[in-house]
């Protein structure tokens, strides 16, 4: 597990040490360093995938796109470099990277892996010296095979390219891959700790009693937990690498094509794929969860999270919804996660007065002791307006 994220330089952020454990929650206002922090991240991982023997770190791939190298450098300390360091696993990876204000990439001008310096590298492997040792491949092994799910997912669709089951294994930042990864695995066999036994209404018996505990009929539960009532179905298109996606939200009707079905199904699918399809132990990243979905299905969301997290998969998300984060809580109090394996950091604007970043604490009970303005607070603050307390 990646237990802390440093950055140097980078982006809204001078020097940042930032604690990270199974599953943490950011908040924040907009444009204070929450994408950032995942940003940073998925920038090891891009670079990884797409060129594992890169000197040089990727701004714009297939993943993310920010830009050149002025657009990532911190405006107010930094001039033509960041760092990125990464804790975890008995072991740290530290990188430096440098290059000229217009360019499209930095080379590695500095590896730190726990305390071995190399500078100026001229050959690396996934970003770090071919001599590394174990655990430090251990940890870079977590990011190089990340799921980053972002806000911007795919809406339904006629029909959906099947991909090749060895060349495509994540269901894409924009949720472009979940049909295919789902009709690949639809007969694997989910982690124990996130099978349901059973989902009302219409379960899916098997010999014995209880829901199958495959992909297929546990993605399909899940969905019925947010969408009561919906089922789904995956079927291939005859002599196409393709599939199609078949949804009802009431068994008195026929599988519809996603298009008429509510769009937060094919919102919350990425999500419910990836979880479930990702081996313990793997990291993912989610940028609003909450997209598309009902208030109540927002905390649902959060309680699933926090279930996933339990269950091995270091989560990190970000989130503006304070339904999320009282999934998360109602999931500590319920004893289904630890509050130590929760950790919530609220980002603001940095100014010369104020922490950028604050990590309220919570306990076992789900209370948390610091609010800081702007802290989930908005609905205080509106009903506080209408009763004549406040502006």
């Amino acid at each position: 597990m990646i237990n802390q994220l440093d950055l140097r330089t980078f982006k809204c952020f001078n020097v940042l040490r930032l604690p990270l454990t199974h599953l943490t929650l950011l908040s924040g206002t907009n444009a204070s360093g929450k994408s950032s922090i995942l940003q940073s991240i998925v920038l090891l991982h891009q670079t990884m995938v797409e060129n594992e023997w890169s000197t040089r770190i990727v701004l714009n791939g297939n993943v993310a796109t920010l830009g050149t190298v002025a657009d990532v450098v911190d405006r107010v300390n930094g001039t033509d470099s960041f760092g990125i360091g990464l804790f975890g696993d008995g072991t740290s990876c530290d990188w430096s990277f440098i290059g000229e204000r217009s360019d499209m990439s930095l080379r590695v001008g500095r590896v730190v892996v726990k305390g071995d310096v190399t500078d100026e590298p001229d050959s690396l492997h996934h970003l770090l010296p071919t001599s590394a040792h174990s655990p430090a491949r251990l940890l870079i092994e977590r990011i190089r095979d990340l799921t980053y799910v972002t806000a911007e997912r795919e809406g339904p669709r006629e029909v959906y390219p099947l991909e090749d089951q060895y060349a495509v294994t994540r269901v894409g930042p924009r949720g472009e891959n979940s049909a295919s990864v789902f009709y690949r695995g639809r007969d694997e066999r989910v982690a124990n700790e996130l099978i349901l036994e059973e989902v009302v209404p219409r379960p899916v018996h098997r010999a014995g009693g209880g829901l199958p505990p495959t992909l297929l009929h546990q993605v399909g539960a899940r969905l019925s937990a947010f969408f009561p009532g919906c089922e789904i179905q995956v079927r291939r298109v005859g002599n196409a690498n393709a599939v199609t996606l078949g949804i009802r939200t009431s068994s008195n009707t026929d599988f519809l094509r996603p298009i008429h079905c509510g769009f937060g199904i094919t919102q919350v699918l990425p999500i419910i794929v990836a979880a479930l399809s990702v081996p313990k132990g793997s990291l993912l990243l989610i940028e609003n969860p909450e997209v598309h979905l009902h208030p109540a299905g927002q905390a649902k969301m959060g309680q699933f999270l926090a279930e996933v997290a339990h269950s091995g998969i270091q989560v990190i998300l970000e989130t503006h919804s304070d339904h999320v984060l009282n999934g998360v809580r109602r999931s500590v109090k319920a004893g289904r996660i630890p509050a130590e394996e929760v950790m919530i950091h609220f980002f603001r604007a940095r100014t010369p007065e104020l922490p950028q970043v604050i990590s309220p604490t919570l306990d076992s009970s789900g209370s948390i002791d610091d609010w800081p303005d702007g802290f989930f607070d908005q609905f205080d603050k509106d009903m506080n307006y209408f009763a004549g307390w406040g502006e």
